[in-house]
Order: C-alpha cells, then structure tokens, then sequence
C-alpha cells in the first residue's frame, strides 16, 4: 500500500513539473514572457537538481548509518 502512495505521489510531481515546463515554453515561444531559456526549462533543470541533493543525502545517511 505505502508503495502505491509514494508512486502516486511521484507520478503528480512529474506532471506537475512537465505542465510547468510546457507552460514556460508556451509562454516564451508566444511572446508573454522574456526570460532566458535558462529560466523557462527551470522546472526541469530544479528538480533533476533536488533529485540528486536527496539522493545523495539518502547514500550519505544510509552510509554513516552502517558504521
């Protein structure tokens, strides 16, 4: 059951984060906003970001854990 949450939980945030993106995209390409690429495919490059942060912290704990 817990693995089912956190599953669903995943699949939100990765729609969240696509729509956001396409959102950004959409915007630029029509001229709403100005802002460089680099702010537009944020939602992207942020969560890959977050995603290695935890995940290193996860191996960094788990690790000192063992000793």
């Amino acid at each position: 059951m817990g693995n089912r949450i956190n599953t669903t939980a995943s699949t939100e945030s990765n729609f969240f984060v696509s729509g956001l993106t396409i959102l950004f995209i959409a915007l630029k390409l029509t001229g709403y906003i100005s802002w460089s690429w680099w702010w537009v495919l944020s939602p992207l490059w942020i969560s890959i970001l977050l995603a290695l942060v935890v995940g290193t912290l996860a191996i960094l704990i788990s690790s000192t854990k063992d000793k």
